[in-house]
């Protein structure tokens, strides 16, 4: 079966230990003797109603006496969001796989991962809104090419020129999702150059605000469609060369295509539409991205390795389209998989005497998947 997974996102994890541990009670070794069931409606039925319910809503905690409240599968809200391989690492793993208890039980010699597999998506089945995008459809974030599937994330990106004046650029970028196909994003930029004499001088750049929609998606085909909407503001100084000095409006679309053996492209495309052209230029622009995912063995860290390709030119008769080249890996830390960095180097392709090579970074925190600290 092709493996269409990307890296982990934890969502709901105490609530699917239950599922896990339900799973365990349920499967005593005697009972492996007998012919197993042939659906994954079966499974659940047998290894997994008494705690969650045929509906899949639940019994209560205090009758279980369980610690933590138990699930209600019908919620898309962490339902949608995981890739079956944050799941099942943990079904095969136990809870220290993901950076979780270990009273959440190993059981990969209790059930075959076939099995596992019908379980999971017979559990699918009770977020009944398709409307929610698949976990698998969300791709590693390039360096530059916005995604298209919804997030949850934190993001703090920096870049340093490598040659040329010193020049260090930073955004902090809030992300949040809104219901099952929305995203409201905040990018707040602070930038800092070397100054003619010694010293440094920095300041606020331009703060951005925008929405995101995903427009359609289908786990069957692999793909995602997203249209966003961007307002820059004028906030930083233009005198100074930390702003346009003018409302900036960036409409764009991207898209998101799992291919074969873990690999993914993705592509953004947008312009760049000043309310005073006098101040900034119009600018559209296309990016491209290729790469693949590769997990070390037994659901351990994931690394991603990507190649950008971006291209801009200004809407204005006579110019020339700009070319850079972006070679990067993203590589998750925790074991829960939530929090991640990435780094490569920006090579202009084009005007290289004029443009310079920069080091580019970023750490990435899913928030929704638990606290910074979780998960190690």
């Amino acid at each position: 079966m092709e493996d269409r997974r990307v890296p982990c996102r934890m969502v709901g994890w105490p609530s699917f230990l239950l599922l896990v541990c339900c799973l365990a009670a349920a499967l005593p070794a005697t009972a492996r003797a007998a012919e197993p069931p042939r659906s994954g409606a079966e499974l659940y039925l047998a290894a997994c109603a008494h705690c969650h319910g045929r509906d899949g809503r639940g019994a209560t905690a205090e009758r279980l006496r369980l610690p933590v409240p138990l699930p209600d599968f019908t919620d898309c809200r962490f339902a949608a969001r995981e890739p079956d391989e944050d799941w099942a690492a943990v079904v095969h793993e136990g809870g220290p796989a993901r950076g979780f208890d270990r009273t959440m039980p190993a059981f990969g010699d209790a059930l075959s991962a076939g099995e596992v597999d019908l379980v999971l998506a017979h559990v699918r089945s009770f977020c009944r809104d398709d409307g929610w995008p698949r976990g698998e459809l969300n791709l590693p974030r390039p360096l530059v090419t916005e995604k298209a599937f919804p997030e949850d994330e934190v993001v703090l990106t920096a870049s340093v020129t490598a040659e040329g004046p010193a020049e260090a650029a930073t955004r902090f970028v809030y992300e949040r999702r809104f219901g099952a196909r929305g995203q409201v994003e905040l990018v707040v930029p602070v930038t800092a150059r070397e100054t003619g004499t010694p010293g440094w001088r920095g300041g606020l750049g331009d703060v951005a605000i925008g929405y995101k929609h995903a427009l359609a998606h289908s786990f069957r085909r692999g793909s995602i469609v997203s249209v966003t909407g961007e307002v820059v503001l004028p906030t930083g100084a233009a005198a100074t060369g930390f702003g346009k000095g003018t409302t900036v409006f960036e409409p764009f679309v991207t898209f998101g295509q799992l291919l074969p053996r873990g690999a993914f492209l993705q592509f953004q495309g947008g312009v760049e539409l000043p309310v005073d052209v006098e101040k900034a230029e119009r600018e559209a622009f296309w990016r491209t991205t290729i790469g693949g995912t590769l997990s070390e063995p037994r659901f351990g860290r994931q690394w991603s390795p990507m190649v950008e390709v971006l291209a801009a030119r200004a809407l204005e008769a006579g110019e020339r389209t700009q070319w850079d080249l972006v070679p990067q890996v993203q590589v998750t830390l925790s074991r829960r998989q939530h929090v991640m960095v990435n780094g490569g180097v920006r090579v202009p392709l084009t005007d290289a005497r004029r443009r310079t090579t920069a080091v580019l970074f970023y750490l990435l925190w899913d928030w929704f998947d638990g606290g910074l600290t979780d998960g190690w």
